[in-house]
């Protein structure tokens, strides 16, 4: 599956790390449409809409990021978290979602989206799983 066209949420408090990520979303073909730096302004885009999969920084400025992970599943919106931690971080809720480890890579980015996409049609839903396949 390719992540060409994709929009994309990116929930990310730091701006140099997001302008990163931003990069490197495009070099998988995908567009940020919406783009967050905090809890408030991350639940309101997430509530906006108009993005296929989410990318969620699990710390926003000292605040979890599970509220906006918690309107996402409820709304069937496929996401990914972003951690320097692993799933070691995560509630035992959100432990099958798939998780790019910091510092990012292009590739655990690209499989952590496809995963969370896949994972969202009754397919793969860790990059784990992704990559057994």
């Amino acid at each position: 599956m390719g992540l060409e066209g994709t929009r994309v949420l990116l929930v990310e408090d730091d701006a140099l790390v997001a302008m990163s990520i931003e990069d490197m979303l495009g070099d998988l073909g995908c567009t940020v449409s919406a783009q967050a730096g905090s809890l408030a302004e991350a639940l309101d885009k997430a509530r906006a809409g108009r993005f296929e999969v989410a990318l969620l920084d699990v710390s926003l400025n000292g605040k979890q990021v599970f509220p906006v992970a918690e309107y996402l599943s409820q709304q069937g919106i496929p996401f990914a978290f972003a951690s320097g931690y692993g799933r070691a971080g995560l509630p035992e809720g959100f432990r099958n979602r798939p998780v790019v480890p910091k510092p990012y890579k292009l590739e655990e980015l690209s499989a952590a989206l496809t995963a969370a996409l896949l994972g969202s049609k009754g397919g793969l839903t860790t990059s784990a799983e992704l990559h057994k396949q």
